[in-house]
């Protein structure tokens, strides 16, 4: 069996989703996994997403093992992780699931005369909010106008650079995945109502 029938066979069977095998150098066998996603019903709660843990990795990397030992396969170490902040979007579905979200894309040729001028011609990489299209297909939303510094005074007046959009099919892509975007403010307290006098 290939190594992608066997990896998938222990991930799906223990009830995750398997997002990346990967192989580096010096052995290593990488694989990222994650938690089934399923699209939100229109009227049932929201439920909180689940994450993945270390017990989850542990559980899934002593099943490899001894699935990768019985069939042969060659690795000198595994390592089994959840896909982390710059999570790889590989399927339909991952793209399905972070409609909204900022993303990083890279084009697997770049834009050339498409381009019109809007963007530099041999430009390959955009980051920007993944959103589903009228007909269906996918593009993601920028603005070239750098993000204001902290305690820096902006204009009202200013006119903000215009946004742009690109279209693109999965085919189109070298490589998508989430942005790594951290906020190191931790999470802003809203503030306390005063009461009327």
């Amino acid at each position: 069996m290939a190594l992608q029938q066997i990896v998938e066979q222990i991930v799906v069977g223990l009830g995750y989703d398997l997002v990346e095998i990967e192989r580096s150098a010096g052995g290593l066998l990488r694989i990222t996994i994650d938690w089934p996603w399923q699209p939100p019903a229109a009227d049932a709660p929201v439920v909180p997403e689940q994450f993945v843990t270390v017990e989850d990795c542990e559980k899934v990397t002593r099943q490899l093992q001894f699935a990768l030992e019985v069939d042969g396969v060659d690795y000198k170490r595994l390592e089994v992780s959840s896909p982390g902040i710059d999570r790889p979007l590989r399927h339909t579905q991952d793209f399905e699931r972070f409609v909204g979200e900022v993303i990083d894309i890279t084009l697997k040729a770049p834009m050339g005369a498409a381009a019109a001028g809007q963007v530099h011609a041999n430009r390959k990489k955009f980051r920007g909010t993944l959103e589903r299209t009228e007909t269906g297909g996918w593009q993601i939303v920028w603005s070239d106008e750098p993000p204001p510094k902290p305690g820096q005074k902006v204009s009202k007046k200013r006119v903000p650079a215009p946004l742009q959009a690109l279209g693109f099919t999965l085919d189109e892509l070298r490589d998508a995945r989430l942005a790594p975007i951290v906020d190191f403010k931790g999470r802003g307290h809203a503030p306390t109502a005063t009461p009327a006098a």
